[in-house]
């Protein structure tokens, strides 16, 4: 399967007000980019760790009736934080607000003080994707009983690079799988993914290759890097944009990158 190449910009709830964060997520639509994430997170990640910070679902909802191309999504939604069919209910719900823009992206979370201020059982890794894996079933049954139903089949975005349970799940139920590794280590786990989707009886090749431009979606932003990374069959490259000077200089680079290489 021939993918076109989509930008999306990861624009950060932090160390900013609504309104800013707002603009800067019409700038990122406005320049070009196919997807606009935010992150599910109750604190910073980065700075101050006390500084401003939003939720992300409200943030979306909201998002979903002031843009009017990009598609919307959470890079990623933890899925312990709410109850899975109230999660299946809500993407269903912005699904609507946005005319068939949202993705459902997941994972099973991972930054111990937000569980443990918000009161959520933290566990292990292994205990929270088992929590993943339960709910992603439930979250699909949930859209199969919905009235109205999804505005479109619903794309399921799952990240992470573990080998043995998360890239299982991946094969099993993502449309787009998204990792933050580098070229060379991405192509070993997509080798591993490839082989669960063969366990599975799946078509790697149904699953769209996502990735960060660099560490933590920052960095390595030249063209040679960028080539590398689709040379592996990545086809939708993300970059943070953050609070709160929200540069876009990243998404400007991936879109210049591109479009030189005539993939838009």
């Amino acid at each position: 399967m021939t993918r076109r190449v989509r930008i999306a910009a990861q624009v950060a709830p932090q160390h900013a007000t609504w309104q800013q964060i707002s603009d800067a997520v019409h700038r990122a639509e406005d320049l070009g980019v196919d997807i606009v994430f935010n992150w599910d997170h109750f604190y910073p990640l980065t700075g101050d760790p006390d500084g401003a910070h939003f939720e992300a679902w409200t943030m979306l909802a909201a998002l979903a009736e002031s843009t009017e191309r990009v598609e919307l999504g959470t890079l990623v939604n933890c899925t312990i934080f709410r109850n899975a069919d109230l999660q299946a209910d809500m993407a269903r719900t912005i699904d609507h607000i946005s005319g068939g823009r949202f993705i459902f992206g997941t994972g099973a979370g991972w930054f111990e003080r937000e569980f443990d201020e918000y009161g959520y059982p933290f566990g292990t890794p292994g205990q929270r994707l088992d929590t993943l894996e339960g709910d992603l079933h439930r979250v699909r049954a949930r859209w199969a009983k919905l009235n109205p139903p999804p505005a479109r089949p619903i794309p399921v975005l799952i990240g992470g690079k573990g080998e043995q349970k998360t890239s299982r799940i991946v094969a099993e139920h993502a449309d787009i799988w998204h990792s933050f590794v580098e070229p060379e280590v991405y192509q070993q786990k997509a080798a591993v993914l490839a082989r669960w989707c063969e366990t599975v009886g799946r078509d790697v090749s149904d699953i769209e290759f996502a990735s960060g431009t660099g560490p933590r979606g920052q960095g390595s932003l030249e063209f040679d890097y960028l080539d590398r990374q689709h040379e592996i069959g990545v086809t939708l490259f993300s970059t943070h944009v953050m609070g709160p000077e929200f540069d876009d200089s990243g998404v400007r680079r991936l879109l210049e990158w591109r479009a030189s290489r005539g993939l838009s």
